[in-house]
């Protein structure tokens, strides 16, 4: 059986579909957060599409009504977002003979869960392009925006969205993407996979002792990815 390509734009619209429950979720809850921290809807639209980041857009709200100085925020952006390098450099190997432009559209947009849907493909070896990832990007990006917009919008007529399983959203969607990335998994490297699952949970939970939770999780994410980097040699 050969692989399957995926190198049309709207098979990339098509595989961002299973990621979009999780938008939903974290969306409407970040508009509804963020209407209750005074912003208006025009900043609200901006942070979705300049910052783009979920735990960053939360943290922001937080920091702000706190009266953090602007250069901590956006320091504290910089840093709880910095995993995207991780990411991207992941990914870079099957778009390296696109434009610079190209490369840098196409990293832009990455997340966490167009991440997981893209890293499949890639670790199966199936023929991707830059117009899959653009399809897949581009609608989760409108996506995100359109429900924070929802959220923020009709947010104060939503007095528990705890009771709508919301705050389960985000988690439940990427159980399903850790799931089917380990079904392309080689059995060979199964436990590869294992050890440095393990791994990456107890240097997160000894870091944690000494330092604040997001960059013990960054640290640990990074030594890990090195460790893999070695034993996948």
């Amino acid at each position: 059986m050969e692989n399957e390509a995926h190198v049309t734009f709207k098979q990339g619209v098509k595989a961002c579909i299973p990621t979009l429950l999780g938008y939903a979720g974290v969306g409407l809850s970040f508009g509804i957060v963020a209407v209750a921290s005074g912003f208006s809807l025009l900043e609200i639209i901006l942070l979705c599409l300049l910052v783009y980041a979920g735990a960053a857009q939360f943290i922001i709200c937080a920091l702000v009504i706190a009266g953090t100085p602007i250069s901590a925020i956006v320091l504290t952006a910089f840093i709880v977002n910095s995993r995207m390098f991780l990411l991207s450099m992941t990914l870079a190997p099957s778009y390296k003979s696109y434009s610079l432009l190209n490369r840098v559209g196409l990293a832009t947009l990455v997340t966490d869960e167009t991440f997981g849907v893209a890293v499949t493909p890639h670790l199966k070896g199936e023929k991707i392009n830059d117009r899959w990832l653009h399809g897949l990007n581009i609608t989760a990006y409108l996506f995100w925006t359109f429900a924070c917009i929802v959220g923020a919008i009709f947010g104060k007529y939503i007095h528990n969205p705890d009771a709508l399983g919301l705050d389960f959203a985000i988690t439940a969607m990427f159980i399903f993407l850790a799931i089917s990335q380990f079904e392309s998994i080689k059995r060979s490297k199964f436990k590869i996979y294992v050890v440095l699952i393990v791994c990456v949970i107890v240097m997160m939970l000894l870091l944690s002792l000494f330092m604040p939770s997001y960059l013990a999780i960054i640290i640990a994410s990074t030594l890990t990815a090195i460790l893999g980097v070695v034993m996948d040699q």
